[in-house]
Parts: C-alpha cells; sequence; structure tokens
C-alpha cells in the first residue's frame, strides 16, 4: 500500500486555519495608524535636541540671544565652530580624549576577553561568584567610587595623569566587556575546540583559529559600548585630573562662566564632541548588528 502525500490545496487552507486562530495584536487600521503615530512623536522628541544643537550651532550671537527663537538660521556662520576649535585647551583635551578612549578600550577588551574565555571555557572553584560580582559591580554609581579612586591613583602617583584616568576606564568598562564576551564565547560549541583538537590544534590554536574569529562581532560590539562610555565620561576625569588632561566632555564646561553661558561655541564645540562617536559607530555599523543578534553561533 502506497501513501499518498494530501493536496497541496488542502494543506494550504489548514495553514490557513491555524494562523486565523492565532491571536494577533495591532491589525487593525486605528492600532496601526497609533502606533505610526507614536512612533513619529517620538522621534520628533527624541531628534528636537539635536536639532536645536545645529541650529544653535550655525548662527550669529545676535541671532541666538534675540527674544523670540528662529528655528533656521537667518545668517549662516562658521563662528562658532573656528571659536571652538581655537579655544584654549580644545586641541589639547581632543588629543587626550582620543589616547585615554583608544587605551580603555584596548585595555579592556584584552583583559575582557581572557577574562570571559576563563569563565566560560573552564570550571574552576568561585566562578559563579565571580560572575556575580562583574554582574553586581555594574550597578555602583560613579560617583559612589570617586574618593576611594583618588586616594588609590595617590597612592601610586597617577593623579592627574592620562595613565591614571585610562585605568579608571578600563575598569569601568570591564565588568560589560566580561558580561558580554561571556555570553558569545558560551554560545560557541564545545564540539569545536574538541574536533579541532582531535586534529592536533594546541589549546593556542584553538583560541586563535575558532573562539577569536567567533567572537569577532562580540568584539565590535564591545568595543563600541567602551568607546561611548569612555568618550562621553565626564563626572570622573573632571573631578580627579585638571584641566590639561581632560576631555573634550569636560571642555565643555569652558563655555560656562559667571559672565553667562557661551552657547554658539558651545553648542559648536558639542558637535565636535559627537564626531569621532559617529564616525566610528559609522564605520563599525554592520559588524555591530551582527554581533548583537549573534547569539546562536554558526558551527
Amino acid at each position: 500500500m502506497v501513501a499518498t502525500a494530501p493536496p497541496a490545496a488542502v494543506r494550504k487552507r489548514r495553514r490557513k486555519h491555524r494562523e486565523s486562530d492565532t491571536p494577533t495584536v495591532g491589525r487593525s487600521r486605528f492600532g496601526t495608524a497609533a502606533a505610526n503615530a507614536g512612533g513619529v512623536l517620538f522621534a520628533i522628541v527624541m531628534f528636537f535636541p539635536v536639532y536645536w544643537i545645529i541650529n544653535t550651532a550655525f548662527k550669529p550671537a545676535p541671532e541666538i540671544l534675540q527674544f523670540e527663537p528662529t528655528f533656521f538660521p537667518h545668517t549662516f556662520t562658521m563662528d562658532n565652530f573656528k571659536s571652538a576649535f581655537n579655544a584654549p585647551f580644545f586641541q589639547q583635551d581632543l588629543l587626550n580624549g582620543v589616547i585615554i578612549t583608544c587605551g580603555a578600550v584596548v585595555g579592556a577588551l584584552l583583559v575582557g576577553f581572557l577574562a570571559a574565555l576563563a569563565i566560560a571555557r573552564f570550571q574552576f572553584y568561585g566562578r559563579k561568584a565571580i560572575i556575580l560580582v562583574v554582574l553586581s559591580v555594574q550597578m555602583v554609581p560613579f560617583v559612589a567610587v570617586l574618593i576611594p579612586l583618588f586616594l588609590m591613583l595617590q597612592r601610586f602617583n597617577l593623579t592627574n595623569s592620562l595613565l591614571g584616568i585610562t585605568l579608571v576606564y578600563v575598569g569601568l568598562i570591564l565588568p560589560y566587556t566580561v558580561w558580554t564576551l561571556r555570553g558569545f564565547i558560551s554560545a560557541i560549541p564545545r564540539e569545536l575546540d574538541e574536533a579541532a583538537s582531535i586534529d592536533g590544534a594546541s589549546r593556542f590554536q584553538v583560541f586563535w583559529k575558532i573562539i577569536l574569529p567567533l567572537t569577532g562581532p562580540g568584539l565590535v560590539a564591545t568595543s563600541v559600548y567602551g568607546f561611548i562610555q569612555a568618550w562621553n565620561e565626564f563626572i570622573i576625569i573632571n573631578t580627579l585630573n585638571d584641566q590639561a588632561h581632560q576631555n573634550l566632555m569636560a571642555w565643555l564646561l569652558q563655555n560656562q562662566t559667571s559672565r553667562g553661558t557661551f552657547w554658539g561655541p558651545l553648542m559648536a564645540g558639542s558637535i565636535l564632541t559627537a564626531l569621532p562617536v559617529v564616525i566610528f559607530f559609522l564605520i563599525v555599523q554592520r559588524n555591530i548588528a551582527t554581533g548583537l543578534t549573534a547569539g546562536a553561533v554558526k558551527g
């Protein structure tokens, strides 16, 4: 007796019947329109501060300070950008920010990756406690650790230096890096390690040729987070370092004086300060999407 497959039309009707039984949300026109309106409103609210910064940066000072605000500059000017770029300590703080941020990101990735590898691949006493500590450290507010950080740096003569603040930022980024990379490494099947070992690969070759390439998207995603954290940090560096050893976030504070706020250079400086983060994000955006969705690895 030969079994015959059910006609395609019957299978199609059954599939359609199951889909109609599935409860759905937001399928009505009113629901779709409300969701779209909410999305547009949210986008406007989020984008308006950015638009106002750009709008103010291209206005001359009299137009910025006039009583009635204008939504478009009547006279475009680049003087605010020239003033910000040539202001005291701007270029110095820009260089400081690049050095501190790159050093912190590279240091956090090196230490964090090895730590995540040990937690994900090896069984040792206190492993779960370490994971819990790493998660708990992320919940501590920055302000609570300022005084201990200052005393620790002072003991090693690292106060008011780029090396000291870089090490602080490494500690700041490290918990998130370890926690995130641990998930990526855990998702890599151990069978790949075992297969490579059977083929004669050493532990270093397994690490270098299998684990490291498969963790690449995770490294990119965590590096972006670390870059944004280190570049935009303000409280710690403004408290521990003087003006010559700060970053651009602390420099922006110079535009607020007892005589008032220089809104034009402040807004222009804000745009110049945000440009490195935007450029870095545009360079690695493809890998970010891959890294954020890479949970189940690719065996």
